[in-house]
């Protein structure tokens, strides 16, 4: 399953933008200001949504005034196609619009619907909600090798700012909303802090994924070594041709607390996670999310190359991309043109400023003059340097 489509009005820096034909793996490019933090925030405010609800999804961020674009008046909408699905063949499209209702944000429409038929016809909806109350038809059974269409179900949600997705999400009768339920519950919007990622020495636990913000590193590192001991030793052998001197990185279980310790070459002591290298901790940090055995859903990460040596740039592009073949989506901000240089043309976006102080987003296929000087063999990254992605520099 993945994102096929995405289009926002009113959300953020965002008036009105469709994205289409998203890649498996897309990288996004543009000045600072012109809405690459508004564009990941979409992700981490949806998952807020679904786990709690709108009313603190928008709490979290300010509040409905701060999410809203400032120049329009109206509601947030926000549709996504997804495609690729277990559960029908259709490419299924989730509107959600978002409005102040007596000065409360509501849920003014949440709808579920698909194209029966690529030849036409009308889209069917099987989730329909308004303000709390609306229907759901369960999908399609088969009875007597005949199938049987259900008829809609009435429900009313205990708020009006509650997702319909939710709750519905949950039954197996939902099949569509249940597996898009589970997809936007397994994103990952990474925000590695280095300073939770060097304090991640931790009380004994068990986490058999790493956190948004690295801060159980040294549990999840332990996690890896003992129960996928090979994929541990590769992670280390990729580290060592990345990192001069190094040799390996040890978890150790003092007391009650985890530890991470990170042996070099050179010394006969090892070294604590407090002395060694922001580089060398977020090289650590990526390869252990990159090689995560149960992998995520959609994996969001916000200029990955913070505290990197720029000719191990392209290689982690290319590990981003490697990770979308475990049947996931990566979507990432770069400001790094080295990069840049290790990604597809097709694979990327770039966002501009617009005079009414909204954003745009623009396919880099879309542009002739791109696709015939990468068809030469220039980089995308260098095009990006030379002012070739226009209005993506300040």
């Amino acid at each position: 399953m993945r994102i096929e489509s995405i289009r926002l009005k009113n959300f953020r820096m965002f008036r009105d933008v469709t994205l289409d034909h998203l890649p498996n793996f897309c990288v996004f490019v543009g000045a600072n200001g012109t809405g690459k933090s508004s564009l990941f925030g979409l992700f981490g405010f949806l998952r807020d949504a679904l786990t709690y609800n709108v009313k603190e999804a928008l709490a979290k961020r300010g509040g409905f005034k701060e999410v809203a674009n400032r120049q329009s008046q109206g509601a947030i909408e926000i549709e996504l196609k997804f495609r690729d699905l277990k559960s029908t063949s259709a490419v299924v499209t989730y509107l959600l619009v978002i409005d102040l209702l007596d000065q409360r944000p509501v849920i003014q429409r949440e709808l579920l619907k698909y194209r029966p038929s690529p030849r036409g016809g009308g889209s069917k909806h099987f989730v329909d909600f308004s303000l709390g109350n609306g229907f759901a038809i369960p999908e399609k059974v088969s009875k007597n090798q005949k199938e049987v269409n259900q008829e809609p179900i009435e429900q009313q949600l205990e708020s009006p700012d509650l997702l319909a997705l939710k709750g519905l999400g949950q039954f197996q009768q939902f099949k569509v909303a249940s597996e898009i339920r589970r997809f936007i519950e397994n994103w990952h919007i990474s925000d590695f802090q280095r300073s939770e990622v060097r304090m991640s020495e931790r009380a004994i636990g068990y986490d058999e994924h790493l956190s948004c913000q690295g801060d159980n590193l040294a549990l999840f590192a332990r996690y890896l070594q003992e129960n996928q001991p090979e994929t541990y030793k590769k992670i280390m052998r990729e580290l060592t041709g990345r990192v001069p001197g190094f040799s390996h990185i040890e978890t150790i279980l003092e007391g009650e607390r985890i530890y991470l310790k990170l042996w070099q070459t050179a010394f006969s002591e090892p070294f604590l996670l407090w002395q060694v290298s922001a580089g060398t901790l977020t090289l650590f940090a990526y390869s252990l999310l990159l090689h995560d055995p149960k992998p995520h859903s959609l994996l969001c990460v916000e200029e990955p190359e913070k505290q990197i040596y720029p000719d191990l740039l392209m290689g982690l592009a290319d590990e981003f991309r490697s990770y979308t073949k475990k049947s996931a989506q990566v979507f990432v901000s770069t400001h790094a043109p080295a990069f840049l240089d290790g990604v597809h043309l097709d694979e990327i976006f770039w966002l501009t400023h617009q005079e009414d102080g909204s954003s745009q987003v623009h396919s880099a296929t879309d542009n002739h003059l791109l696709k015939s000087l990468t068809q030469v063999g220039d980089l995308p990254g260098e095009l990006w340097s030379q002012g070739f992605f226009r209005g993506a520099h300040p």
